[in-house]
């Protein structure tokens, strides 16, 4: 309904993830979600930046523009801005997670 509300981004459901995980294939995980919800409980292995991070942070915890990066949050909608934001500063493997 309000779709035009959210960016266009590379998307990835959350099967195919779970698939990549279990093939130890070469991906990051990142929540984009605050601290404190990821101290509550996160995916293992996954890395945190706050999507008010990204513009700052991105590009030196992830210099590798073409690795494949999957991107979570709780509800979705920070991580599709992460993603649109990361698309424009070049990433060009990065997914938002879709369940």
């Amino acid at each position: 309904m309000f779709d035009f509300l959210y960016p266009k981004v590379p998307q990835v459901i959350a099967e195919e993830v779970k698939k990549a995980i279990e093939n130890k294939e070469d991906i990051i995980l990142l929540d984009v979600r605050t601290t404190g919800e990821y101290a509550k409980g996160k995916i293992a292995k996954s890395i945190n930046l706050p999507v008010d991070e990204i513009p700052k942070k991105i590009e030196k915890l992830i210099a590798d523009k073409s690795k494949k990066i999957y991107v979570y949050c709780l509800s979705g909608s920070r991580s599709v801005y992460a993603v649109d934001f990361m698309v424009k500063m070049g990433y060009t493997n990065v997914f938002d997670i879709k369940s």
